[in-house]
């Protein structure tokens, strides 16, 4: 192959357990989801198997005989990569990887492994680690045949890397006896202890302005629409999980009066406890908002379960009392007009929304400005014609709605935040009350 030639994809064979027929739409559902994680991963799905089985085989999850069939299967069509939708037991991860004798992982393993791809600030990258690694500590039995396979490869998170599933911590990280790794897990745990600490200070100092966060299912589109809010045209990747580190922008929600808006890291079914913990502070953008955009694809055909999802998300991060807008994105996919007034008598306070095209944005904008009115206040101020720059600073912090000039000041009549507002009135006074004295 030349040095021009990129690697052919990994081949991947996707299995899934379902426990009785009822059930198994919502299985097929899940593998084509998977399906797509594999794809952002970098891989080629070459082949989905579906199995009833009421209870999983505590040594091969699928039973001895279906394990000979996946072998079959996986030697027919070349497979490089055996994914299970279904969390694996160490136990499990080891025989099933020596049954078929293909490197195998499961759905949280490639969740994590997409994770480590798209990390690209040291603090991602620190977050990823820690998953990972909290992840495999505790199957480093499996883990350890696994890696054995693999030979040598590079350790750098972010880096070229063998296959799907081994991104992240090196091997050399994971074949060291349990107490190095729970040294380096520990270490990590006090950056992002640190980091934590920056951020809150980053928001005591940002609370006198109203923060409005985005949460929703990966994929909804909050990067296009944080860019059509705010005016800008950044590359937008339609790969799942491609925003991991939060992004802020300054944003006028009425004239003169601006707003926060934060873009977080979205939300998946089953969404590995490992990365919840590690981005504690970055999901934590979410509980201390003012108001919560949940955005949502509305082209989605499932996109009532996805709802549910992140809606139990906002519950578990204490997020479920802030004021929040069901943001109905992606509604110029919606071709049939009937279908968008259904969504829209199913979802009664919901904002549908192309911020593709940027339709239905001063309706969105409406709708915060109606949740945020109680922050709002109107406030009256006269100042000296000696102290023109105080004019100024009003005029930046709220709209001006009147003006009067007199002899020796001006009055002005201002709209905004009320503890942006209160907080320069009152600098103001005390600067006063000092020229005085």
């Amino acid at each position: 192959m030349s040095s021009q030639e990129k690697p052919r994809p990994e081949r991947a064979l996707l299995v899934a357990v379902a426990p009785d027929n009822r059930s198994r739409w919502d299985v097929v559902d899940s593998l084509a989801e998977l399906a797509a994680l594999a794809e952002t991963a970098g891989g080629e799905v070459v082949e989905k198997i579906l199995q009833i089985r009421q209870k999983p085989d505590p040594r091969s999850f699928v039973g001895r005989g279906k394990l000979a069939y996946l072998k079959a299967v996986a030697s027919q069509l070349d497979i490089d990569l055996v994914i299970f939708d279904n969390p694996l037991t160490p136990t499990q991860l080891r025989f099933i990887a020596e049954g078929l004798n293909r490197r195998t992982i499961d759905r949280t393993a490639l969740i994590l492994d997409i994770f480590a791809l798209h990390a690209r600030s040291g603090e991602a990258k620190t977050q990823v680690e820690l998953a990972q690694l909290e992840y495999r500590y505790t199957r480093l039995t499996g883990w350890g045949r696994e890696l054995s396979r693999l030979g040598g490869r590079s350790g750098a998170l972010g880096g070229r890397a063998v296959g799907i599933g081994t991104r992240g911590p090196g091997e050399t990280k994971l074949e060291v006896d349990r107490r190095r790794i729970q040294e380096r897990i520990s270490r990590l745990k006090k950056e992002l202890d640190h980091i934590e600490r920056e951020r809150d200070t980053q928001r005591k100092r940002r609370k006198r302005l109203l923060t409005v966060t985005m949460a929703g299912y990966t994929n909804a589109g909050k990067s296009t629409l944080l860019n059509a809010l705010a005016a800008e045209h950044t590359t937008v990747s339609s790969h799942l999980f491609s925003t991991l580190d939060s992004t802020t922008r300054v944003v006028e929600l009425e004239e003169n009066i601006p707003m926060l808006l934060t873009d977080t890291v979205g939300f998946i079914k089953n969404l590995p406890t490992q990365l919840v913990a590690s981005f504690r502070a970055t999901l934590q953008e979410i509980s201390e908002a003012d108001v919560v955009l949940h955005v949502a694809d509305a082209s989605d055909r499932h996109l009532d379960q996805k709802i549910e999802v992140v809606e139990r998300h906002l519950v578990e991060l204490g997020a479920d009392q802030i004021p929040r807008v069901l943001v109905l994105n992606k509604s110029d996919l919606l071709f049939d007009e009937a279908v968008a007034e259904k969504l829209s008598r199913r979802y009664e306070e919901a904002i549908l929304v192309s911020a593709l095209h940027s339709h239905g944005l001063e309706g969105l904008h409406r709708r915060i400005s109606e949740l945020v009115a109680g922050i709002l206040v109107e406030l009256e101020v006269r100042i000296p014609h000696s102290y023109p720059e105080w004019e100024h600073r009003f005029y930046e912090a709220g709209d001006v709605l009147e003006r009067i000039e007199e002899p020796e000041s001006v009055t002005l009549k201002v709209r905004g935040y009320r503890a942006l507002l209160e907080g320069l009135d009152k600098e103001f006074r005390s600067l006063l009350a000092s020229a005085d004295n």
